[in-house]
This record gives structure tokens, sequence and C-alpha cells, in this order.
């Protein structure tokens, strides 16, 4: 918020130090650029995508973790339910082996077990149950792990050229909004200047017309003329005055719309410096361009052809997903208890070094058709990039055909202002001579109106086309 505060208070000083010569339209380009909250979404944008890239290329670095777990159980592990007895053997010199040690009875045969029939075992090694018995109620693991990529199909690297090229995109759609806001500051200024042209001539039919009415007056009063044609001039003074009403709240609003453009208070004053400008050359510019130039110069286009780079790094990871990976992991793991030497309840553990590698053999077609889905995208948007730029030639060839058109026009009105001027001319002559009547300078006076506010739009409708021809050829100033 206090940022804000300090754009719209630099912002509000600037225009202050301009009033007075008044305000440029490369000025209230740059107060616009500067405000505006799509260019900062759009920054904002290009920022995250920046970030994105940064942790595609961590990809390519080897990972390194840790974890630990704790688990409680509740019985502790006894591998024997009571204690084992176990026989034991004595060497035979006679055979060279090991014969069981087993009890003699009086006839000199092995005493045997009545429910079994077993020998019994003259002497038993006795293995007790605690001894076999493990405390595993508390168990707490850990490890720390690093992983390093070796071959992951190519799909790092994809992964590094989609978040490359998505960088690239956003920048291109960023410049892309930066023209659009200049366009739109453009219009909503020469808006005023054209309206602010249209008030000073409302202000000037509006004396034209009372001195008219003021003539009238004095010649009805002398008997000259009629009080019907007082009445007529009356009538044409309140339209006049009607439409002097309807300028000035037209130029109002849209100084509060160029002012909302510039990113300023909807209520700042603002003098533009072409508000007192006396028309415009009527040489038309050679533009000469060159398609390719243009294609490489539009950024909505830059930023397709940035997608499509990105839609193949799209291709190459479902590519990658039927090739081999290989992987080296180096871990260093601990526990308690552990059996490195023997059961302890004591923290221990050790270092261990793997490779792993997963070649994928058979998914009944699901990468294939992954990898030929990613590439039909891309070819969808490749036939949207040749029409778009299919429309942008007839785009610029329209511009052109408009722009001139424009200068014709404008030619056009400057006669008809002439005609008008000498026609309202003579037919004040002829009114005081008492050729005319007041209905004809009426009709004059109306004509001169016309022709007059035509001359303005003529003017203004050069500059417009002027802006959006430079907008549809890409050269359009936007401080990219």
């Amino acid at each position: 918020m206090k940022v804000r505060s300090c754009i719209v208070l630099s912002l509000c000083a600037m225009t202050a130090a301009a009033h007075a010569q008044g305000v440029s339209l490369d000025s209230c380009r740059n107060m616009a650029l500067r405000s505006s909250k799509s260019i900062r979404m759009a920054d904002e944008a290009v920022k995250g995508a920046e970030y994105t890239k940064k942790a595609a290329f961590a990809a390519y670095l080897p990972a390194i973790d840790a974890g630990a777990t704790y688990v409680y159980n509740q019985h502790k592990i006894n591998l024997l339910s009571e204690d084992a007895k176990l026989p034991t053997m004595i060497f035979n010199p006679l055979t060279g082996k090991y014969d069981y040690n087993v009890l003699i009875g009086l006839d000199g045969k092995p005493v045997t077990d009545p429910a079994t029939g077993t020998p019994i075992p003259e002497m038993v090694a006795v293995i007790p149950k605690e001894a076999m018995s493990f405390d595993t109620r508390s168990v707490f693991a850990g490890a720390i792990t690093l992983t390093q990529p070796i071959f992951m199909g190519g799909q790092i690297k994809a992964l590094n050229d989609i978040a490359k090229y998505a960088e690239e995109a956003l920048v291109a759609t960023r410049n892309n909004v930066s023209q659009q806001v200049v366009y739109a500051v453009d219009e909503a200024y020469w808006t005023v200047v054209s309206l602010r042209a249209k008030q000073k001539l409302a202000e000037s039919f509006v004396n034209l017309v009372d001195t008219l009415h003021y003539n009238v007056n004095a010649m009805v009063e002398e008997g000259v003329a009629t009080r019907a044609d007082l009445l007529s001039v009356d009538v044409k003074l309140n339209e006049a005055r009607i439409m002097q009403t309807k300028v000035d709240n037209g130029l109002s609003l849209s100084r509060m719309a160029l002012a909302q453009a510039c990113g300023l208070p909807v209520d700042t004053q603002m003098t533009l410096a072409d508000e007192e400008s006396q028309g415009i050359g009527t040489e038309m510019p050679d533009y000469a361009y060159n398609m390719e130039d243009v294609y490489a110069r539009r950024q909505d286009l830059e930023a397709l052809r940035k997608g499509i780079n990105v839609l193949q790094g799209q291709e190459k990871l479902a590519l990658g997903d039927m090739l081999p990976k290989l992987g080296i992991v180096g871990a260093y793991t601990f526990s308690t208890p552990n059996v490195i030497d023997g059961f302890s309840k004591k923290i221990g553990g050790g270092f261990s070094v793997g490779a792993s590698l997963t070649i994928p053999i058979w998914h009944w077609g699901g990468n294939y058709n992954k990898y030929r889905a990613a590439k039909s995208a891309t070819n969808a948007q490749r036939i949207l990039l040749e029409d778009l730029e299919e429309k942008v030639q007839l785009q610029v060839n329209q511009a052109k055909f408009k722009f001139q058109e424009a200068f014709k026009t404008y030619d056009m009105a400057l006669s008809n202002m002439k005609s008008a001027e000498e026609n309202l001319r003579c037919a004040e002559i002829g009114y005081r001579e008492g050729v005319l009547t007041t209905n004809d300078v009426i009709l004059a006076q109306t004509g001169w109106l016309q022709a007059s506010s035509e001359k303005i739009d003529a003017e203004i409708g050069i500059r417009l086309c002027q802006v959006y021809l430079s907008k549809v050829l890409g050269t359009l100033n936007a401080g990219n």
C-alpha cells in the first residue's frame, strides 16, 4: 500500500510540474506504464517464470535429503518361546565323523524317548529364552541420502527448455500488454485533444449565433426583420448551447478516463501539450514494411512461437518416459536398536552407495500415445500460428488502407472547410445586403460547424490510424 501511494504521489508531482507547459503524450505513456496493474501482474508472472527456470536447473545437481522415523511397538521380539535344548556331538576317530552324544543303556544300546522314539542326548547345550529376546518396542531410524541423476531420458534438459521458453513467452506477453496500455492511453489522449478542439469550436459557434441573435434582435426593433426570424435564431442559439454543454461534459469525462489510464486520481486536472495544436501535416509518411519483420516484432506472435517451443519440450518429456533412466544413490543410515555388531540399544549406522537403472519394457502403448498426443498439440499450435500470421497480414493491409483513407478524408475536410467558410462569409454579406434571409445565414453557420467538426475528426482520425498502424506493425514504442 505504501509503494502504491508513493507511485501515485510521484505521478501527481510529475503531472503538476508539467501542467504549466502541458503534459505530452510521452509523459502520459510513461505514467500509464508505471502504474498499470496489468503490467505489474505480467511482471510478477515473469518473476515466477524466472524462479521456475532456476528450480528446473536444480534438477541437474545432486539432491540431499534427510529423514527420520520413530515407531513404538507393543511387544518386544522373542525368537524362542522357552529355553532351547540342543544335542551335542562328539568326534569319532574310527569313522572320522561327528556322532551325536546320546545316552547308552546297560544293554549297550542308545536310550530312546518312549513318546517320540528318538535317542535321548547324554548332554545338551542350553540357549536361554532371554538370550533370544530383543527389545524393539521403541525403534528410531534415520537416513541422509544423496541422489545424483546421470541420465533421465533427456527429461531434465526438456524441463529446463520448457522453463526457459515459458519465461520468454511471458516476457513477450508482458511486452504485448505494454503495447495495449500505450495504445489505450493514446486513444484517450487524442480523444481529449479532439473534444478540446470541439469545445473551442462550440464556443465559437455559440458566439457566432449569439452575434446573429443580437443583430436580428436589433433589426426586429427597427422593423426590418420579423419576429419569426428572431425565433429561428433563438432556437438555433439554444441548440448551440446544448451542444456546448454536451461537449463540456464529454471533455470532462474524457479527461477523467485519461487520468485513470495514467494511474492518477480521476479528478486530476491536466492540460495536454497538443490541446492548442493548429492542425497537422498533410503528407502521409512512407510506411514500408516486410511481413517477416512484422511477424518478428509482433509480441503476441512471439509469445505463440515460444509456446510452440514449450510444447516441443513437452514432447521430449513424453519421449523420456520411453527411455532408460540411470541414477546414483548414496546414503548414511542409522537406527536404534541396531544389529551391526550384535543387538545393541545404541545408535549405530553406516554408509551405502548404489546405482538405480530403470528400463521401460512394455506399457501397452501408454507412453507412446502420450508422446503422440504431445506432438499433435505442437502441430495444432503451429497451425494456429500460421493462421494468425495470415490474419496479421490482412490486419496490416487494412490498417495501411485506413491510414491512407484518413489522409484523403482530411484533404476533403480541408476543402469542405474552405468552402463552408466562404459560404458563411457570402451568407453574412448577403444578409446585410438584404438579399438572403436569416434561415440562409443559419444554414451557412450550420454548414460551417459541420465542416469544422469533420476537420477535427479527420485530424484526430489520422493520429489514431497512425497509432493503430504502429501497433499492428509492432513498432509502437512501449518501453519493452
